[in-house]
């Protein structure tokens, strides 16, 4: 970063707002300004263009159903599959074009491009598949994967029988597995015997052998995916009972031919789980209209997709970001979705710029944390590559600093690509703040106003809107059609977590209703929001959210650990990393090899994303004196910043205790044991480049 010149320096402090290119806005699929006002007043009519851009097999009798908040329905009466909206409606007119171009992380082997007909032929094989093993309508089904082909097939076949998945990013544990397969109640897994992580096969089924072995019901069938091909047989797995060859399944169903199951708009297409303030994780239910309506205009208004585009997005599919917008929002709108296996930086540090180059991708859609690692590196790398097909560039996953946005417009996009950075997460299903590329100016730093349609605002503790430039917490005043139905079989969580702060929960007007999603933020006087970060007990690391709880349970599970803190402290490349304090029982002495036992705790319970990027020992924890620990100085000291009022504390002078142990700790560098490649991530691309949320 210390490598920027001297006029983009002198830019940067002039250039707090930029106009669109004149050549994008007239291409772009949204042009007129005028659609704020339009999808104001017309609110929530206004989301039939939505809903025009799917196949329905039955239309909808009502657009928004708000009589029971905050259990919204949208496009209700409605029914349509999400797999013949992805496929199927496009075979006479795109039939021959690539729907997935599949680039896996060897650079010597051979990638994979499916056609739109390849792809219906092998989603309807599987679907068969899927049938004959018992998979009936509404049955979950787990998916534990790496960024395979097979992934994405496998979504769009349980879509096309009407069974909802429940994809697990394969980066998490064995327990994280069991854990989601057990709250789903699924008796049905789809797996990967491996994977590659720089050059190097990597075992997935045993870990998924350890985590079936904790599923506490009976699992009625496992289908495993034949990643590895011969360096499988490094790791010795052979199929156990109840468990069945992917190539074996669709080999057996050649040529068949499932129709799609109709189901209701408010029908689940799928589960995802995310980390909240509890040790649980929490069950994001979607449906089937209005989240696919959602990620299909989003992807077309702000991604400016088309159908004749190759666009990227670096994220994983087993994140919110990968299924929005690598799978469902693309080929809803019959576009070629590129999907990468591996990491940015493998074999040289050029790998996404080659990928560009090599494919003519139209837009690349990535996180910060690869932003801040590209800077890092230098420019050399993108300037060795012909990036001129990129039409637009944009973000997602954590906001963006003025810097890192600037450079990526300059270097990436040639200061011709508008930049769209989005805020949204799990729970909204797709964007809610962010530039319309062909009408808005863009603000570096600022994700932007929120989208026609979408209500955001910036309040205060009571509620209120807060002045220009003044901080606040981020919320929704209205409902909209991608947003999560309710936390599966916990309807009461669903309102504790996110509706409880600011509605009247006594009443029945769907204006007394506001959605708060738990993130600090500032508006300035047009309307434009800067998201701060987190307000709860949630780290944000290289765009995936993580539970302070979860985190925290898995330390003291350390035999010789009686308490932990942890906290979310800032990173130079991950935005923020997780800082972990830790009270040894008595008796137990600090160590290099307890130090080396946390991380594997952590690391077992959740996955190598969540592991320590330092570990403190202490006697004690900085608490109030009613107990509760102050994060607050955790996070001063994880920062290096001055401390604040410790008056209030039980036990104050334990900070500089804290502070000195910190200091002299870190500054040292001390990470025990000297860290290994691990198995699914390098905790600075987590997956390959992106997501979040």
């Amino acid at each position: 970063m210390s490598e920027e010149s001297p006029e983009l320096e002198a830019r940067l402090a002039e250039q707090d707002e930029l106009e669109p290119a004149e050549s994008f806005a007239e291409q772009a699929n949204v042009s007129d300004p005028e659609i704020y006002d339009e999808f104001e007043n017309e609110w929530p009519d206004c989301w039939r263009q939505a809903a025009d851009l799917l196949d329905w097999e039955t239309d909808y009798e009502q657009v928004l159903d708000d009589s029971n908040p905050p259990f919204y329905e949208w496009f209700t009466g409605g029914s349509l599959n999400a797999s013949a909206n992805c496929l199927d409606r496009h075979l006479s007119a795109r039939g021959d074009e690539a729907a997935i171009e599949w680039i896996g992380e060897p650079v010597d082997e051979d990638n994979r491009t499916y056609s739109y007909e390849e792809l219906h032929r092998e989603v309807n094989e599987f679907a068969a598949g899927l049938r004959e093993m018992g998979v009936e309508e509404d049955d979950v089904v787990t998916m534990y994967m790496p960024m395979v082909p097979e992934l994405p097939i496998a979504m769009l076949a349980c879509a096309r029988i009407g069974a909802p998945h429940s994809v697990v990013f394969a980066g998490f544990s064995a327990d994280a597995l069991a854990t989601r397969m057990n709250a789903a109640d699924s008796e049905y897994l789809v797996v990967a015997d491996g994977y590659y992580r720089r050059g190097e096969p990597l075992d997935h089924l045993g870990k998924a052998n350890e985590g079936l072995s904790g599923v506490n019901h009976e699992v009625a069938a496992t289908v495993v995916v034949d990643r590895l091909g011969p360096n499988n047989d490094d790791f010795g797995h052979g199929l156990t009972d109840n468990q069945y060859d992917y190539d074996a399944v669709v080999a057996g169903h050649s040529g068949a031919v499932v129709e799609p199951v109709d189901r209701d708009a408010e029908d689940m297409l799928f589960l995802m789980y995310t980390s909240g303030t509890t040790g649980q994780p929490k069950g994001v239910k979607h449906t089937t209209g209005g989240y696919l309506s959602w990620t299909a205009w989003t992807s077309q208004s702000v991604l400016d997709i088309k159908p004749d585009d190759t666009y990227f997005c670096s994220a994983d599919i087993g994140w919110i970001t990968g299924h929005s917008y690598i799978v469902y929002g693309p080929l809803a709108l019959g576009t070629t979705s590129i999907m990468y296996e591996g990491t940015p930086d493998h074999p040289e540090r050029d790998r996404l710029w080659e990928i560009v180059e090599d494919y003519g991708a139209n837009q690349l859609y990535t996180a910060p944390t690869a932003i801040r690692a590209f800077m890092k590196w230098g420019t050399e790398y993108p300037d060795d590559h012909d990036l001129s097909s990129l039409r637009l560039l944009g973000t997602v996953g954590e906001p963006i600093n003025p810097r890192a946005w600037q450079w990526y417009h300059q270097h990436i996009g040639d200061e011709e690509c508008p930049i769209v950075d989005t805020w949204w997460q799990t729970e909204t299903g797709g964007m809610m703040v962010t530039t319309l590329p062909g009408t808005k100016n863009m603000k570096p730093g600022s994700a932007g106003p929120s989208l026609p349609g979408v209500d955001a605002m910036v309040v205060d503790e009571s509620g209120e809107p807060v002045g220009a430039g003044e901080a606040g917490y981020l919320t929704v005043e209205k409902p909209w059609p991608g947003m999560l139905r309710t936390l599966y079989r916990n309807d009461e969580r669903f309102i504790e977590e996110y509706w409880e702060e600011y509605s009247d929960t006594d009443s029945d007007d769907p204006d007394d209703w506001v959605y708060f999603p738990e993130d600090g933020a500032k508006v300035d006087e047009d309307g434009y929001i800067t998201v701060l970060g987190r307000v709860d007990d949630v780290i944000n690391v290289s765009g995936h959210r993580l539970g302070t709880m979860e985190i925290e349970s898995a330390i003291v599970d350390v035999e010789g650990v009686a308490e932990s803190a942890v906290v979310g402290g800032n990173h130079e490349i991950k935005g923020e990393a997780v800082y972990a304090y830790a009270i040894t029982e008595d008796g137990q002495e600090p160590s290099d090899s307890l130090r080396s036992q946390i991380e594997s705790s952590v690391q077992d319970a959740i996955g190598p994303i969540a592991r320590p990027e330092r570990i403190v020992f202490s006697p004690d924890l900085p608490k109030t004196r009613s107990g509760k620990i102050m994060r607050r100085l955790l996070e001063n000291i994880a920062d290096g910043d001055k401390l604040g009022d410790t008056s209030t504390l039980r036990n104050p002078d334990i900070v500089q205790e804290i502070q000195q142990e910190a200091t002299g700790d870190w500054s040292a560098e001390r990470v025990s044991p000297p860290r290994q490649p691990h198995r699914y991530c390098d905790n600075l691309f987590c997956p390959p480049a992106v997501s979040i949320i």
